[in-house]
């Protein structure tokens, strides 16, 4: 009973933290879920099916409309906090500098014009996945939806369990918590997502497609930030579902 009211704490620490859900919160619910890296996948099957509500409407509705129910129904579920650490980081990208100096912007609440880009590359890029995935029969593009969504998530569990921390913070409560035995608990998580359009595998292209996005922040961080942080976790995020998105619906083109 103990290991099952442990996990039901960490998903509720989850869903709280990396979507807008209402959910009830319980003391110890947050150290349950940065311990349980597993939880990362969970929710992100849970956000993946809720935003992929509007491609329902793919065959009665423009594609245009869909993908804008798209883009609102991933903004709505997981909110646009993450969207601060794509900010953060295009600040840090657009500076010069030493490690010290790309870490003060990266904390700087001002909002440059490398921050405005980033933001405004990812929407823009996640609004026109999402018109591809309106031109994707409605179980290919519910399956690439779903697919990204956890390989995005997946990703960030990754972090979690073989990533190390810059500086104390966010990203250092979940790398000190998990290593890296952790990290087979939220892969077989994440497993079932693959299965989606069997035997075509599409969903498992997004699934890896995000999981590789996740790589590409969290490369620089470690060679310019020296480590990952909360700011990383939440721009990862971002660039994992997009990249997820766009790999999905290039390999459902190709195949």
């Amino acid at each position: 009973m103990a290991v099952i009211a442990r996990w039901l704490g960490a998903v509720r620490g989850a869903v709280g933290f990396l979507t807008r859900l209402p959910v009830s919160h319980r003391e110890g619910d947050w150290e349950a879920f940065r311990s349980t890296p597993a939880a990362f996948p969970i929710v992100g099957a849970v956000a993946g099916a809720l935003t992929a509500v509007p491609l329902l409407a793919a065959d009665a509705l423009p594609a245009p409309t869909v993908a804008a129910g798209y883009l609102l129904a991933v903004y709505a579920v997981t909110g646009i906090h993450h969207l601060d650490g794509v900010a953060d980081l295009g600040d840090a990208l657009a500076v010069h500098g030493d490690v010290e100096r790309r870490r003060e912007v990266l904390k700087d609440t001002t909002t440059g014009v490398g921050a405005l880009l980033a933001v405004a590359l990812t929407v823009a890029a996640l609004a026109l996945g999402g018109l591809g995935l309106a031109g994707l029969p409605v179980r290919a593009a519910i399956g690439v939806a779903i697919g990204a969504e956890v390989g995005t998530k997946l990703g960030m569990a990754a972090m979690a369990c073989f990533g190390r921390a810059a500086t104390e913070g966010m990203g250092a409560q979940f790398t000190a918590a998990s290593g890296p035995a952790s990290f087979v608990a939220p892969a077989v998580v994440a497993l079932p997502a693959v299965a989606l359009t069997w035997p075509r595998p599409v969903p498992a292209v997004a699934l890896c497609g995000a999981v590789a996005g996740i790589g590409l922040p969290w490369y620089w961080a470690d060679r310019h930030l020296g480590g990952i942080s909360g700011d990383i976790f939440g721009a990862a995020n971002e660039i994992g579902r997009v990249a997820g998105v766009h790999l999905g619906v290039i390999a459902w083109t190709l195949s």
